[in-house]
């Protein structure tokens, strides 16, 4: 479907050079010589951090889903009005220069809660070291989008004494990512490369179905294909989306179901998916399905991001287009 030429002529800065390393740099990040912390009495966290680096509280927080701390994502301006001092906000900019997280880290510094800040520098650090805000630098490679495997695990070593997830079950996340290389990088552009045959299915608008669980993998999915393809994307939960937006496939459109499911879904959940396909079937609407692989909900989530960003670089070099350039985000930022 393409060559390694294809990939080097339109992905003109390599991102795919950088996927190509994922596991490897997710083990390095992981085994990095970044200090544990450790926070007493927190029972609210507070992921601050918008486009790639907003990535890393909606994986965070699916982790934290199976504990008892309350969990806050904003991708905005605005901190929430519960915020205590038994709160830890977690800001996360790869750049260091978002102007909303910014805004976050300098209304969270005059609040009584605990932060922790993640940037490879810029604007935030230098906040950080004025007003002796707890900061840890993680330097990017490529882009914020590109690195959010070595943010992923280097926050994870640093958190590991606050998040329900252990040791063991990070490394087997690390092995599945690379098993998972062989099939979908740059040294097999075969047809039994996953991502690229799904990439070269899509020719309309996708409507990636998620189910609970994986809601982090459908809007990474979403963004990846936003800011590397330059499509249209939407997702919706499979579950509301029995209620309102399956009545869409009522008349022909050029929306492109894809399925987002999980080994271990809910049994409700998967007897959802069993009529969502046989209605798909009935309708002849062509559909795919991703199913995860089998294990915690980190090897689940950081294998289904992989797949699925590669999907969107080989998506773009389809295309003829660049995946690296941003153009339009370019200009919001300038225009602030």
């Amino acid at each position: 479907m393409i060559t390694l030429s294809d990939l080097k002529k339109f992905d003109q800065k390599g991102m795919y050079k950088i996927y190509d390393q994922w596991p490897e740099l997710a083990k390095k990040s992981y085994e990095s010589n970044y200090d544990e912390v450790i926070f007493n009495e927190i029972n609210h966290i507070v992921f601050a951090g918008v486009g790639g680096s907003g990535a890393v509280g909606d994986l965070l927080s699916s982790i934290l889903s199976k504990s008892n701390l309350h969990v806050t994502l904003v991708k905005g301006y605005l901190l929430p009005k519960t915020i205590d001092k038994n709160t830890l906000v977690i800001v996360t900019s790869v750049s260091g220069d978002s102007i909303e997280t910014m805004t976050v880290l300098e209304s969270a510094s005059k609040q009584t809660c605990s932060i922790l800040v993640f940037s490879s520098g810029g604007k935030m650090e230098k906040f950080c070291k004025q007003n002796k805000i707890n900061f840890r630098k993680i330097e990017y490679v490529h882009s914020p989008r590109a690195s959010l495997i070595k943010y992923i695990y280097s926050i994870l070593k640093i958190l590991r004494p606050i998040l329900p997830i252990t040791h063991d079950e990070i490394i087997e996340s690390i092995n599945e990512l690379k098993i998972i290389k062989h099939n979908i990088s740059s040294n097999n552009l075969s047809d039994s490369n996953h991502s690229l045959e799904l990439a070269a299915w899509i020719s309309g608008i996708p409507l990636i179905y998620y189910p609970h669980g994986l809601q982090s993998a459908a809007i990474r999915f979403k963004s990846s294909l936003q800011e590397n393809a330059k499509s249209h994307v939407i997702i919706e939960d499979v579950i509301e989306a029995s209620h309102n937006g399956i009545v869409a496939w009522e008349k022909i459109s050029i929306v492109q179901p894809i399925l987002i499911r999980g080994q271990d879904d809910y049994i409700k959940t998967k007897e959802r998916w069993i009529i969502i396909k046989k209605y798909l079937t009935k309708k002849n609407i062509d559909f795919k399905e991703i199913e995860s692989v089998s294990g915690n909900i980190l090897t689940k989530l950081v294998t289904l991001i992989y797949l699925l960003d590669y999907a969107s670089i080989y998506k773009a070099v389809l295309d003829k287009i660049d995946p690296s350039p941003v153009l339009a985000i370019d200009y919001v930022k300038k225009n602030i």
